[in-house]
């Protein structure tokens, strides 16, 4: 391709409306152009990128037995409402109805069609396992469209649906797609780390695991263990509940005024008591039910946690002010579990149980309790794991210290059971003729979403820095002069060695300063930069850079394409 005739308009100002470095360098890059809040036009280079990311997950896919079907985007909502989903998925599904007054959605996800396939097309046991994909645009109404395509509203995603006789087959299933998912990000050029996870929306009762491109601008916090191979979202991860030593004698729980103090840090400050002797008592409205949690103060709920433990609301939020003063008769910054109304059920987490000497809200307003004893001065109905974990806490396999990280989650798998097929019926005859439901997994790759992790991971101060298998060109050739024939001609010569042995190669033929093609370069991020001049030239020599490097060398010009062609191969390696 020559850069004259490539639609690749680069940018030299940031754009005021991208936040992360990815949404910067794409736009800035000419990968991509907004048409409208978290909807982006794919430009040649762009496009490039997501076929190369779409390569590897089929041969991927294919290579475990994956067989590639395509799906309509457009649901009908009978389907939903057959699995139940139709009201429990909330404001991010996009409906709509058809002239006739059907209503649909646009596909945020495919469980449903796919089951409703497979019960159309399955009989028999002999027929399982069975492995459909697709590799599709998904839509999802995000409340604020974001950082690019991180999280945009219309994306491109892998979806693998795996069906099997039972939870042996699925384990099978699964361990396939794990391993397959390892390798599409290490042929992707990308550091990753797999974490245990909640499966969210997606449900399901088995186990379900993130893969997370780690970099300083992900938006998901992951911990891991320094010494074993644990590794898990914060959301997800388990804790172990931890004592705060007191060698003082209990006391008895005493009421003491605390004027103007309504949060955690304003009592600490207020009874000078250290944030580990509050307990934090928060009301919460899961649907139409009303319960009291408490955590330790110096931690921080887990609404994830909280909502999974307790069945899995459709709602879960902080009751309003109003309604704590109705139940609790005080404000939230003087709510406490002594003395709470008959009937409403509290829960705590599992530190809670454990504290000595502890200071609460008295449901009296500018009131609270200290010497406060769990058992003995108030009630609790349900002991849970309700916290975030933190960094430095003890691993629960090991023992050894927690590390955390910040990271970008570009795919994830689910063991779903028979949540689906029950649902819809998807069932098989087994050996003695006996109906069961088929046991199902299903496994989603945002390939649209690894261009921005790659570039979030993959960047500097000039711009791009492409992982070779996923690099838009592998190769650009700069001719520092358009007036040196010699120049012009060898450069053409290269081009066309280059491409005779498979190389991705653009020539930059423009009428431009030299300078303005380096950055240009840089900007888009091409692994290897070939410069023609014309002192170098006049020596039979050319210039070849490496742009992760940065390191240059002097090459024969007879030489340069296969030396090219040798460090692509290297670089493809995996």
């Amino acid at each position: 391709m020559l850069v004259s005739q490539l639609l690749n308009p680069t940018l030299r100002e940031v754009p005021a409306e991208a936040e992360v470095i990815s949404h910067q360098l794409m736009v800035r890059a000419g990968l991509i152009r907004k048409s409208a809040s978290g909807l982006y036009t794919y430009l040649p280079l762009g496009l490039r990128v997501l076929k190369k990311i779409e390569a590897i997950v089929r041969e991927e896919m294919d290579a475990r037995g994956g067989q590639e079907i395509l799906m309509p985007i457009m649901q009908p909502a009978e389907l939903w409402k057959e699995s139940g989903r139709w009201d429990v998925y909330g404001a991010e599904l996009f409906r709509l109805n058809d002239r006739h007054n059907r209503e649909f959605c646009l596909g945020p996800t495919h469980e449903e069609i796919i089951t409703d396939l497979v019960r159309g097309e399955i009989r028999s046991y002999k027929q399982l396992p069975l492995l459909l994909y697709q590799i599709q645009n998904k839509y999802r109404d995000e409340r604020r469209p974001r950082f690019g395509l991180m999280r945009g509203r219309e994306f491109v995603m892998k979806d693998l649906y795996s069906f099997d006789r039972d939870e042996a087959g699925l384990h099978e299933s699964y361990q396939k797609m794990y391993d397959a998912y390892c390798r599409i990000f290490s042929r992707c050029g990308l550091t990753y780390r797999p974490v245990e996870a909640d499966p969210g929306a997606i449900g399901g009762t088995g186990g379900s695991h993130e893969f997370m491109v780690l970099a300083d601008s992900g938006e998901n916090s992951v911990v891991y263990c320094s010494g074993c191979d644990y590794a898990a979202n914060t959301e997800k991860s388990e804790c172990r509940p931890q004592a705060v030593e007191d060698i003082s004698p209990e006391g008895e729980m005493k009421l003491v005024s605390t004027p103007g103090v309504k949060t955690i840090e304003d009592i600490s400050e207020f009874l000078a008591v250290p944030k580990t002797t509050l307990v934090k008592s928060l009301l919460y409205q899961g649907d139409e039910k009303t319960f009291l949690v408490l955590v330790r103060g110096d931690r921080t709920l887990n609404e994830i946690k909280l909502n999974n433990a307790l069945g899995g609301f459709v709602s879960l939020q902080l009751a309003s002010p109003e309604v704590v003063e109705e139940i609790m008769g005080c404000g939230p910054g003087s709510v406490g579990p002594v003395k709470v109304p008959e009937g409403l059920m509290v829960v705590a987490d599992a530190e809670v149980p454990l504290m000595k000497k502890a200071v609460c809200g008295a449901n009296k307003a500018e009131h609270h309790y200290v010497d406060v004893v769990s058992g003995r001065d108030f009630r609790i109905d349900q002991v849970l794991d309700l916290r975030m974990v933190e960094p430095g806490e003890a691993c629960l396999k090991c023992g050894a210290p927690l590390k955390e990280a910040r990271g970008i989650e570009v795919g994830q798998v689910f063991k779903l059971g028979t949540k689906y097929s029950k649902a819809l019926g998807a069932n098989f005859l087994d050996e003695k003729g006996v109906e069961k439901s088929c046991v199902m997994g299903c496994y989603g790759v945002g390939v649209s979403r690894t261009i921005a992790a790659a570039i979030e991971q993959n960047h500097d101060e000039f711009g791009i820095v492409w992982p070779m298998p996923i690099a838009p060109y592998q190769c650009v050739i700069v001719t520092a002069s358009t007036k040196d024939t010699l120049v012009v001609e060898t450069a053409d010569k290269l081009y066309q060695e280059l491409k005779s042995l498979g190389v991705e190669v653009v020539l930059d033929d423009r009428d431009e300063r030299a300078g303005v093609k380096f950055k240009d370069a840089d900007l888009v991020g091409y692994p290897l930069r070939v410069t023609l001049g014309s002192k170098t030239l006049a020596n039979g020599q050319v210039e070849l850079r490496e742009r992760k490097s940065g390191e240059t060398q002097l090459v024969k010009a007879e030489d340069l394409a296969q030396q090219v062609k040798t460090m692509i191969e290297k670089a493809l390696q995996c």
